[in-house]
């Protein structure tokens, strides 16, 4: 009878290791771990048809004009986990000096979660603390920044959220600059790929968050994004987890000039957040191509000048515009000019005279204005006389007949 129960033990001690080490290597609880890899290497199947991911909410965005290309729930309030480091990123950019020293307080050093094992009295620099939020996900990077930037955490967190009011983020709620799960600490799919999109127009953000290693004072980074060096084009942002926000991504992916962002949360695992990912860039990559509908200063028409020195005056595109689009939509794109039949003079330049609109089934997608090109000056006296002689001189020449 012991004998049984000793080797049922044993049975029981090596299915816990087995389950143990498949999820070491499968989805690590430690979102501070470096990622060897999360998904397949076979080649990517094209996604022509919207894909069917497990996650509770998702959205693809186009960087350059902000259309939706793809959305699962994206405006469902949802706990974010460590997402929320790229607002702390952000006012952390706008508001600190990177070369400053930042000396690690007691509470930064003792704080739970991921951590890049900052020690109290210990001296970084805050570009180096920057890369240990972004990168290993520390939740003891964010609280020394937060210290350091804001005073204290409250203060800052006071700041994310001021950020996030002025960029109109009306479902984004900040409790904490690290992201684990707090009462009132939330945001949506679609929120997150606009904070990312207004992020990664800072140069050092862009860099910082598609950094696979590097190197800081007294310990080493790996970036905790699954995407990079996998994906083609993965060039950012920020992974996430929490009990209660389940895996969470928010991915930037790069081809041919056109940048797009995806967010999943809520996913079981970190293969399903990297594959619910790659499917949806997948499924946005393929249908949906950057056209340019004009380009700045592109010539669009004359406009007679009523008592002008020159008849016309040209007016030019004030802005580029290019747009992601189906073949089909491209196919059935409308473009309207509404200009005025004539202006007097004077004219002067660059000034907004009209504008074209580019709708598919009725529904405005972009708009341009469209500016005077040069100066038209206003015929005097003068100008009329010779305008008469010239006339007159051109009546007068004899014709070859005669």
């Amino acid at each position: 009878m012991i004998g049984i129960k000793r080797k049922t033990c044993i049975v029981v001690i090596l299915i816990m290791i087995v389950n143990i080490c498949t999820c070491s290597f499968s989805d690590d609880l430690n979102e501070g771990q470096l990622v060897i890899k999360a998904f397949a290497s076979e080649k990517n199947e094209v996604a022509a048809s919207v894909p069917v991911i497990n996650a509770q909410a998702a959205i693809v965005m186009d960087a350059n004009s902000g259309r939706i290309l793809y959305s699962k729930n994206a405006d469902q309030r949802k706990y974010i986990a460590s997402t929320t480091k790229i607002m702390t990123a952000i006012v952390t950019l706008e508001n600190g000096n990177l070369d400053d020293v930042v000396t690690i307080s007691k509470k930064a050093a003792s704080v739970n979660g991921s951590s890049i094992n900052l020690r109290e009295g210990e001296k970084l620099k805050l570009k180096e603390l920057l890369y240990g939020l972004m990168l290993n996900s520390g939740n003891d990077a964010a609280i020394a920044i937060a210290e350091h930037i804001g005073g204290d955490v409250e203060t800052f967190v006071d700041m994310m959220n001021e950020k996030a009011r002025e960029l109109n983020l009306v479902n984004t709620s900040f409790k904490t600059p690290h992201g684990l799960d707090r009462e009132g600490h939330y945001s949506t799919a679609n929120e997150l790929a606009q904070m990312a999109r207004y992020a990664l127009r800072n140069p050092e953000f862009a860099a910082i968050c598609k950094t696979v290693s590097i190197n800081i004072t007294g310990r080493s980074l790996y970036n905790t994004n699954e995407m990079l060096g996998f994906y083609p084009g993965a060039d950012g942002v920020k992974t996430g987890y929490t009990g209660q926000a389940g895996r969470c991504l928010v991915c930037s992916a790069t081809r041919n000039g056109q940048r797009l962002i995806s967010v999943v949360l809520g996913c079981p695992t970190r293969t399903v957040r990297a594959e619910s990912s790659r499917k949806i860039l997948d499924y946005a990559f393929q249908n949906y191509k950057q056209y340019t509908l004009i380009k700045a200063d592109d010539e669009i028409k004359k406009i007679p000048v009523i008592k002008g020195k020159e008849k016309f005056v040209t007016l030019v595109s004030n802005a580029d515009i290019t747009y992601p689009l189906t073949e089909e939509e491209y196919k059935s794109l409308k473009r309207i000019e509404d200009t005025p039949e004539y202006v007097n003079a004077p004219v002067n330049k660059d000034v907004n005279m009209g504008n074209i609109t580019f709708s598919i089934n009725g529904n405005v997608i972009a708009e341009v204005e469209l500016k005077t090109k040069d100066d038209v000056l206003h015929k005097g006296f003068l100008d009329y006389m010779l305008e008469i002689l010239r006339d007159w001189f051109q009546y007068m020449k004899p014709s070859k007949a005669s």
